[in-house]
């Protein structure tokens, strides 16, 4: 977009930085929570993009640590905006999980109004980011798991906090990272 200006290059998004937290998973009537490492292999500020690897543990239908690769879009509105347009992701289903983070509030009506392009994120405390798993490093397809969905991510430029939600068009389970 003309006149949008990029982030600023943020310490937290580093190729090498390493990430621990937990994804809590809902399946039907049963709860899970698995220890999920992250680290960063890529990123490019300026093309909104960056990538990784994603390590869950402790996976109930794994006998091993699941591994997987992952592409990642920065909410710049100069290369990506709120709008996901692929993976089978509405307009509905963006807003339904952008508004879990309470740091879009803030954003809401603008991007309600033009797809949030009009905002100027360079400077805004939170970096938005879709995260798409693309394949299985050190298991195969068969361990119980799906990569068909893709992670909703909200990033914090003060602390290098992430939370993130996961959405599978294929699945009516839900995911917290």
């Amino acid at each position: 977009m003309p006149g949008q200006a990029l982030p600023p290059p943020c310490t937290f998004l580093n190729v090498g930085q390493a990430f621990t937290g937990t994804q809590n998973v809902s399946a039907g009537q049963k709860d899970e929570a698995w220890k999920v490492n992250v680290r960063l292999q890529g990123c490019d500020i300026q093309q909104g993009y960056l990538c990784g690897s994603m390590e869950a543990l402790n996976v109930p239908s794994a006998e091993t640590p699941v591994v997987t690769f992952w592409e990642g879009e920065i909410v710049d509105n100069k290369n990506n905006t709120f709008f996901t347009g692929q993976w089978e992701a509405t307009r509905e289903k963006d807003f339904e999980h952008w508004e879990k983070f309470p740091s879009f509030a803030f954003l809401k009506e603008e991007v309600k109004k033009d797809g949030g392009r009009s905002l100027d994120l360079a400077n805004y405390p939170f970096m938005f980011m879709r995260w798409k798993e693309k394949f299985f490093v050190n298991v195969g397809a068969d361990c119980g798991l799906t990569i068909a969905g893709f992670y909703y991510v909200c990033f914090s430029r003060s602390n290098g906090s992430v939370n993130g939600y996961y959405f599978d068009p294929n699945s009516r389970f839900s995911s917290q990272l």
